[in-house]
């Protein structure tokens, strides 16, 4: 059975350095590191990009950045900057909406590696609607792993 396809944006793997006295922010945390978990027992494939490495490494918190890029090698599958002129169609269509270049670069990556799903925290990102990828919060995500078990 061929696992969940998922790509994280940078908003979700900042999340666990963000204010965790708000109930929210602490639960998505939790939500986003069960989500690497079953990343790390291969039970979800992970697909990372080159707008990830570069939106990771402008990242000025040292520890934070080295982090994520560790954590970037246990991706399955790796879209690279060589397959830009492909992504951007899809991403200048979604700019099309509103969305910034960067979230949309980012999601544009993700559809080109036929993601099942995007996972954000960035509530204004995940109000796009899009009929070849579901976008969703790692909540709401983690949620719907547990209906569908």
């Amino acid at each position: 059975m061929k696992n969940i396809k998922v790509y994280l944006d940078n908003c979700s793997f900042n999340r666990p350095y963000d204010d965790q006295k708000q109930e929210r922010i602490y639960l998505e945390t939790i939500s986003k590191l069960y989500i690497q978990n079953l990343i790390k027992e291969e039970k979800l494939d992970f697909v990372w990009s080159f707008m990830s490495d570069y939106e990771n490494s402008m990242n000025p918190y040292e520890m934070r950045r080295e982090s994520i890029k560790k954590f970037s090698y246990r991706c399955t599958e790796y879209v690279d900057s060589s397959k830009k002129n492909e992504i951007l169609i899809t991403a200048r269509d979604i700019m099309t909406t509103g969305i910034k270049a960067k979230d949309a670069i980012h999601v544009s990556c993700a559809i080109y590696m036929n993601c099942d799903y995007f996972i954000s925290t960035d509530d204004r990102l995940l109000k796009l609607k899009r009929n070849d990828i579901i976008m969703i919060n790692p909540m709401m995500f983690v949620k719907e792993m547990e209906e569908n078990e």
